[in-house]
């Protein structure tokens, strides 16, 4: 049904059809990592939070990027809490693995992280612990019909901020 769900979701941007399904599993960044052949960096982690009032929301990330606390607290004036996993399948029709911005059982908000943005094409799941689609940035912000670009990520950068230290200290 979750598949079925991504599936008529996205045929309205005539893409579901660009839907990649595997034999392998693909729940965690990892194994979707390996089953397409790319670095964990570009797997488009979709997870589920509730607000004060228990209402569900997403915020897709870079594989990579870990929810950073404070900034989480400053872009939403509360503290991260994450859905059970039964609260996950009944907002948003996805099984945990297969959770996606794309054909949900409810409507909710959906934010991007800017993690994202360093990458030309990101893979999000599509509802089954098994798939996958590759898109733009500017695609999964129009297919998730995402409220907003925001900035509550960490240590996706670590490599670029080490980068530029060094470069930094040889410049000295």
């Amino acid at each position: 049904m979750s598949l079925q769900s991504v599936k008529e979701h996205l045929e309205k941007f005539n893409r579901e059809q660009d839907i990649l399904e595997y034999d392998q599993i693909s729940a965690t960044v990892e194994q979707a990592a390996q089953a397409l052949n790319v670095i964990p960096a570009k797997i488009a982690k979709t997870l589920s939070f509730k607000d004060r009032e228990g209402n569900a929301f997403l915020v897709v990330t870079a594989g990579d990027a870990k929810v950073d606390n404070k900034k989480f607290r400053t872009q939403f004036d509360m503290k991260a809490k994450m859905l059970t996993a039964e609260e996950v399948v009944e907002q948003t029709g996805h099984v945990i693995g297969g959770v996606c911005p794309f054909g949900l059982a409810n409507n909710l908000e959906v934010y991007l992280d800017i993690s994202m943005k360093r990458f030309k094409t990101v893979f999000p799941a599509c509802g089954s612990i098994n798939s996958a689609i590759e898109l733009t940035c500017d695609e999964l912000e129009q297919y998730s019909g995402a409220n907003s670009w925001i900035d509550v990520s960490k240590d996706w950068d670590l490599e670029l901020r080490e980068a530029q230290s060094e470069s930094h200290s040889f410049t000295q």
